[in-house]
């Protein structure tokens, strides 16, 4: 059956409020703490233990992982997982406004790449949307008074990668026959090995978790004395 137009609003509208929503949250939790490696590779392990046991005790249907599958989704995983890092990484140091902005400068790029990649030109409506939205973030960007380079950086990468991600997608079909969950699962396990081998290296980790550790005693206590006495 064809969604109603009601359906579809809703579907909406409820995408726009959870995308809203993980942005202003991300941005909260990195202001107290900075160790973004870290929070990815333990949301990508809760992301595969929540996926597999729900498989296990039967509340989704998604399949076992599979060796053959793995080897078509990796150059996938690699390029989603590289925006999502860099995307947290971004919100460091730049304002939810400039953020939000600057991610929709990737319907630009991916207009761009699919065109030099032999995917055609897109319609003239198309392609003064996209301008006229890419010129709006720019003019927003020139009037930032708390610029930080760092974070523009980071921000411009992760649109960069996000933008590989979504053309290897559409033109290597590694994802047809795989459910939302599915793709998920994968992806989480395939950045495991690369996020450990990344906050090992880079010494993140295991001060990360000495101060994760730190900072829930710290709310629970806080907790703990807010609780009325009766």
């Amino acid at each position: 059956m064809e969604p109603s137009q009601y359906t579809s609003s809703l579907a909406a509208l409820a995408y726009g409020i959870a995308s809203m929503a993980m942005v202003f949250i991300n941005k909260a939790v990195l202001m107290q703490y900075s160790q973004s490696m870290t929070l990815l590779t333990l949301q990508q392990i809760a992301s595969t233990l929540l996926i597999h046991f729900s498989r296990v005790l039967g509340y989704t249907k998604a399949r076992a992982f599979n060796i053959d599958t793995a080897k078509k989704l990796f150059l996938v995983s690699l390029f989603y997982n590289a925006n999502v890092a860099f995307a947290l990484a971004s919100l460091k140091g730049v304002n939810i406004p400039m953020y939000i902005a600057i991610k929709r400068l990737t319907p630009l790029s991916v207009l761009v790449a699919g065109f030099f990649s032999g995917k055609g030109r897109p319609t003239t409506q198309v392609t003064l949307s996209v301008v006229t939205t890419a010129a709006g973030v720019i003019v927003a960007a020139l009037g930032d008074f708390s610029f930080d380079l760092f974070g523009y950086s980071m921000a411009f990468i992760s649109v960069f990668f996000q933008t590989m991600y979504l053309v290897l997608v559409e033109r290597s079909g590694a994802e047809d026959g795989l459910s939302s969950i599915e793709i998920m699962f994968y992806n989480s396990i395939l950045s495991l090995p690369f996020l450990l081998f990344l906050i090992i290296a880079t010494g993140e980790f295991p001060n990360s978790l000495s101060i994760l550790f730190a900072k829930v005693r710290f709310f629970a206590l806080c907790q703990y004395v807010q609780r009325p006495n009766w």
